[in-house]
């Protein structure tokens, strides 16, 4: 169905990539370079007032009192804001499309969890006024424990992070405490495989650091109503948001969005929009709240932290036969938008590899982090990276050039995928191939050879009896001690799992010694044995193109 839509805009966009090595100006480009690009804070407004706020010293801390009576005397300071001055002070953007519970409060109350959080807004006629204010404002805290590990948060007994999820994990539609990933029968391939690799895959947390931090300028319209000048990448998400916040018509509130100074993910949080149309409402004047670089750090949102553990089965011949992946987001102290990243990680395991055996689970784990959000391949990027380095390690163990390995397990047209959609445009056989020939890296004729285009289909579009839990549904932790079992229907064997044209056996100097044992797996010591006998080249692939646009060409053909 999605390939249909691409006939849409045919008129709109070029899909032959016949710009690529040319030089091409970009349409915003004369406005950067001569300084008339608008950004949101170069709107002025007569009157305008500014925005501070008190953020918690704390990770993790309970509140005991808030006395602001000398910031409210300070000079120059119009309104002092506080957690009940919200009208629903609590929110996270994903409840907008019902995904996910309301947990953020715009002004922490009762508690902060994480070091930043914000607790008390000041309005003041100048930035330098706001900010003495909001020194005077004193706050009592009790500290408490706190978690800052993914797999720690998670243990039985853990510090309660957000009291919405008190188990410290995101719970998808309203009781599924992860996403989860089954295909085939993975412990009984780890049994058969020649070897069993398993390694663990940490990134730490990114801030955007975007040159523009974010900020928002509100002001008072006639009619009763306001107009936001935002920096927001969806600026629709910033409307509905602050309209849910504030209990407003989102009629009433008119979004200008433009230019943003920098983005990458970073500025879809809606974090300043609302208490500055607040700020709007209360005094009357216009308001402009507008992160420093320090507070940009502590509460805008960075790519959240990932741990990936991967576990592979692999044959001496170079087939991977059993795949399985653990992933966890650490969300920080509450969702934003981590859980659909997680739902993002799924959907891209095993990789673009054909396993017949497939496990996956993924958390999105609470700690007292700053919460997180989107990044550059968002939910993708890490997982994909582990995959590949897993994917390298996987060739040197049995031996394999590494590029003529992946061509190996790719997926080829009419393959099922763990996720039971048959692969059709399929292409990593040809990316590989034209990364080696860019760079000179040798592959054999049987290599070069391939194509995405056969060698799929048959019984590697099977789907395979698949071991199951809970009666195949994903359950909290303590509705996952069933014994495993097969789904309905589903009592005959694994077919059996037919390769590809296999790839020469690669010999780099020096000679790859496959026969020591692995390290995490001294079961598993099997040496390697002698090289299969040379498979003789593959006849050449009906006249379809293997390269070009006609396999690279919308992002409506690859999406199945």
């Amino acid at each position: 169905m999605l390939e249909f839509r691409k006939d849409l805009f045919a008129d709109e966009r070029d899909d032959n990539l016949n710009v690529i090595g040319k030089g091409e100006q970009r349409q915003d480009m004369l406005g950067h370079v001569t300084g008339r690009t608008r950004f949101f804070d170069d709107h002025g407004f007569d009157g305008l007032l500014h925005l501070k706020v008190v953020r918690s010293p704390h990770h993790h801390a309970r509140i005991r009192s808030i006395d602001v009576s000398a910031a409210e005397r300070a000079a120059g300071v119009k309104r002092v804001i506080r957690g009940q001055d919200v009208p629903l002070n609590k929110n996270t953007l994903l409840s907008l499309i019902g995904f996910g519970k309301d947990d953020e409060p715009t002004l922490a109350v009762d508690k902060v969890r994480y070091k930043g959080e914000p607790i008390v807004a000041i309005i003041a006629d100048s930035d330098a006024e706001a900010m003495a204010a909001a020194k005077l404002v004193r706050v009592s805290y009790d500290p408490l424990p706190t978690v800052f590990d993914v797999q720690e948060a998670l243990k039985p007994g853990a510090v309660v992070v957000n009291e919405t999820y008190p188990g410290n994990y995101f719970e998808y539609h309203e009781k599924y405490d992860h996403q989860k990933l089954r295909f085939g029968d993975v412990e009984a391939a780890f049994r058969t495989a020649d070897h069993v690799l398993e390694e663990r895959y940490q990134m730490s947390p990114i801030e955007h650091a975007s040159t523009e931090t974010n900020g928002t300028i509100a002001a008072p319209e006639t009619n009763n109503r306001y107009v936001v000048h935002s920096c927001a990448q969806g600026l629709f998400f910033s409307l509905g948001t602050t309209a849910k916040i504030l209990a407003l018509e989102s009629n009433r509130l008119h979004f200008i969005g433009g230019t943003v100074g920098g983005g990458f993910g970073g500025k879809v949080d809606s974090l300043t929009e609302p208490l500055a149309v607040l700020g709007a409402i209360l005094t009357g004047r216009p308001v402009r709240y507008v992160l420093g670089r320090e507070e940009e750090m502590q509460f805008g949102s960075p790519r959240g932290a990932e741990r990936h553990v991967i576990k592979d089965g692999v044959m001496r011949d170079g087939r991977i036969v059993a795949r399985q992946i653990t992933s966890y987001f650490d969300a920080g102290a509450y969702t934003r938008l981590t859980s659909y990243g997680v739902v993002k990680c799924v959907a891209h395991m095993p990789g673009p590899y054909t396993i017949p055996n497939v496990r996956g689970d993924a958390y999105c784990v609470f700690t007292n982090r700053v919460p997180a959000t989107a990044m550059r391949g968002f939910g993708v990027t890490g997982v994909d990276f582990s995959i590949e380095v897993q994917m390298d390690k996987l060739a040197h163990l049995v031996g394999i050039d590494p590029m003529e390995f992946r061509i190996l397990n790719a997926y080829r047209d009419g393959d099922m995928k763990a996720h039971r959609r048959v692969a059709h445009n399929t292409a990593l056989i040809e990316c590989v191939q034209v990364a080696a020939q860019k760079v000179n890296w040798p592959l054999s004729e049987t290599a070069r050879r391939a194509s995405s285009l056969s060698g799929g289909g048959g019984p590697r579009a099977a789907i395979p009896p698949t071991v199951t839990d809970e009666s195949g549904r994903i359950g909290r932790p303590e509705t996952r001690q069933a014994p495993p079992q097969l789904a309905p229907g589903a009592a005959a064997p694994l077919p059996a799992y037919q390769s590809p044209p296999a790839v020469p056996i690669y010999q780099p100097p020096p000679a790859h010694q496959p026969g020591a044992p692995l390290p995490n797996h001294p079961s598993q010591p099997a040496a390697v044995a002698p090289p299969p006998a040379p498979i003789p080249p593959v006849p050449n692939p009906p006249a379809t193109p293997q390269h070009g646009a006609a396999r690279f060409s919308s992002v409506f053909t690859r999406r199945r």
